[in-house]
């Protein structure tokens, strides 16, 4: 049996595949999620991160922590709750590998931490941290990351961020998921925006392979300890052209023609509104939202360079084969 490997958060979309892979590796695996998931290969432990105490009794001889667990929300509410998860859930990770001496921590991060609201075109990891804050999560992710990379070498845990951006493949509850119950429903008429802005998409099981790379290569005197990675396939394209791709893929309408993205971001502000009047909805976004209206407006991609360097990383599946994979899949299983 190899490492003990915990994987928070892996019962979701990029836990179950991690930990897929894991086990295909021959590791022992501890999964830790607020949910148990189906078909499961591995050991599993109730645990909601915000629980100091339940991450600490979970971390217990785990060897390499894959710090998954987060909770997604681009809405301007909830932001207590959102902190409380994706802040004080990673800073309990932490006190809990330094508590057991765990050796490594390999966090899963975000493009998003030195977005701006502004283009990045080619960014690298010298970009700064976002000053302002778009989106919980966004500043949530930010903070987490800071922290992660701060702590590396305390107490004997090696630490190394990765930050994908725009993951997809099968499995997805989120990406995929809300433009395609748009499109059947009608409601995916058109473009937003009138312009071509790039971005970058990490097919899922890329993201994998680059953390189990990671997880290889940190060690406490190597180039990966303290040290963040844009994790990407490399493949920049516009946004609206890999919607098309998958729109015409699985035989959903085509969109029609362009709105301007003020009009929508706009409607976003008011709708995003009222979410918050009734309280603020938790994992019920659907798109609409102005940090999401933001992100489609503008350029977001970035150099893979350093993660080739230092982890030897490589992305083996294309964004066309990630797609067709994707929408294969979602037909396998009745999605659509």
């Amino acid at each position: 049996m190899g490492q003990l490997s915990v994987v928070t958060g892996g019962g979701g979309f990029v836990g179950r595949h991690l930990v897929a892979s894991l086990v295909e590796r021959g590791d022992e695996v501890r999964v830790l999620d607020i949910v148990e998931p189906e078909e499961l290969d591995a050991e599993f432990r109730k645990v909601d991160i915000t629980d100091a105490a339940a991450v600490r009794d979970a971390l217990e001889g785990a060897e390499c922590v894959f710090h998954n667990a987060s909770l997604v929300h681009t809405k301007h509410n909830r932001a207590e709750l959102v902190q409380r998860v994706n802040l004080d859930g990673t800073r309990h990770v932490l006190e809990a590998c330094r508590a057991h001496g765990v050796p490594k921590l390999v966090y899963v991060s975000s493009g998003s931490v030195v977005y701006d609201g502004q283009d990045i075109e080619d960014g690298d990891e010298s970009l700064p941290y976002a000053e302002t804050n778009q989106a919980p999560y966004a500043h949530s992710k930010v903070q987490a990351e800071k922290l992660v990379l701060a702590s590396n070498g305390e107490g004997g845990v090696a630490t190394t961020a990765l930050r994908p951006h725009v993951i997809f493949g099968p499995h997805d509850s989120r990406f995929l998921p809300a433009v395609l119950a748009h499109a059947k429903s009608g409601r995916l008429r058109y473009q937003v925006g009138r312009g071509t802005w790039l971005s970058d998409y990490t097919y899922v099981q890329n993201l994998v392979d680059a953390l189990l790379l990671a997880d290889e290569r940190l060690t406490p005197d190597s180039p990966v300890a303290g040290t963040p990675y844009f994790i990407t396939n490399g493949e920049p394209m516009p946004f609206w052209d890999f919607v098309r791709s998958v729109l015409d893929r699985l035989g959903l309408p085509p969109l029609r023609g362009k709105i301007p993205h003020q009009i929508v971001y706009a409607i976003a502000a008011v709708k995003e509104g009222f979410d918050t009047l009734r309280g603020g909805t938790i994992n019920a976004e659907d798109g609409l939202t102005r940090f999401a209206i933001r992100y489609m407006c503008t350029h977001h991609y970035f150099s893979i360079d350093r993660a080739r360097r230092d982890l030897g990383y490589e992305p083996k599946v294309s964004i066309a084969d990630g797609i067709e994979l994707t929408c294969q899949h979602l037909q396998d299983t009745g999605a659509i």
